[in-house]
């Protein structure tokens, strides 16, 4: 099968390799085409729109920043939906409202065409570890079809059920993500208030039974020097998903007091200027909260 990809943000960048290393042929676009220069060097082929995208493809995947950037390039006048042919099937891999998704999913089924929520868990490091899993929304024989072409992106694919239910799954588990490292950061500022080097309490977090895949790779950030100058995923990125895990918990009404703590930890690191980081950065407001100097 021939696919396209459209949006060659971070997270786009590090699958197309992945689609290309296991035989796929990949059409891509991107808002910015060079952005895209390294993937068309390596052989992926450009096209100027997302509709052109979907005209020379068997499945179009879709990774942008948020619901309307996904109503721009799905649905827009040069969209996804406009160049999309009968039996292909469109795969959304966005972290957004599920209320939109649902929307879109249902332009296509208006036209006869397939629509796929298929969140990716991970960052651009489990991503090139070979370890990022995929949730899946929407019709199963059409997960099915397409199941192989996602394994190529990530070992772990799971079909959740209904369109709608993966993104909701992703929201759920970037909740939790989220919360495991903001308290990650409290606990640390803890350690070293009451006297523990920073190195020390890292060393000893990552061989207890609290330990995690991403404080492995995202805790050594805090350590001085090491916090990334191209963030995994920075303050506002991953604000973005704790909004949507509020909205939510307030539209389904089930109650996320740890959800809205980790997100006024967000808002604090935007009142200091350090929100440019990754949001592992929050340990820094504990610190300063303390009375620790930075």
């Amino acid at each position: 099968m021939k696919v396209g990809f459209v949006g060659l943000g971070i997270m786009g960048l590090g699958m197309v390799p992945r689609l290309q290393a296991a035989g796929f042929h990949v059409t891509g676009w991107n808002r910015t085409k060079d952005k895209a220069k390294a993937l068309i060097e390596s052989g992926m082929a450009w096209a100027d729109s997302p509709r052109a995208v979907a005209e020379a493809s068997d499945v179009v995947f879709s990774v942008v920043t948020d619901g309307d950037a996904v109503r721009s390039v799905a649905l827009g006048p040069d969209g996804i939906i406009s160049g999309l042919k009968p039996g292909s099937i469109y795969i959304d891999m966005s972290t957004i409202s599920p209320d939109v998704t649902r929307q879109v999913a249902d332009e296509f089924a208006k036209r006869n065409l397939v629509m796929l929520d298929a969140p990716i868990s991970g960052s651009p490091v489990t991503l090139a570890q070979g370890n990022a899993s995929v949730m899946v929304g929407g019709d199963k024989d059409a997960f099915e079809k397409v199941k192989p072409i996602l394994l190529a992106i990530g070992p772990k694919v799971t079909h959740i059920g209904a369109s709608g239910l993966a993104v909701k799954m992703k929201i759920a588990v970037n909740l939790l993500l989220m919360v495991e490292v903001i308290a990650f950061g409290e606990a640390v500022a803890l350690a070293e208030k009451g006297g523990v080097s920073r190195e020390a309490a890292l060393d000893a977090i990552l061989k207890s039974v609290a330990a995690s895949p991403v404080l492995g790779y995202r805790g050594p950030f805090i350590l001085e020097g090491k916090m990334p100058a191209v963030p995994l995923a920075d303050v506002t990125l991953q604000q973005k998903d704790m909004i949507l895990a509020l909205d939510m918990g307030r539209k389904l009404g089930s109650p996320v007091p740890l959800a809205a703590a980790a997100n006024e930890m967000m808002n604090a690191c935007r009142g200091l200027g350090i929100d440019h980081n990754d949001f592992v950065t929050a340990h820094e407001v504990y610190r300063r909260l303390g009375g620790q100097s930075r």
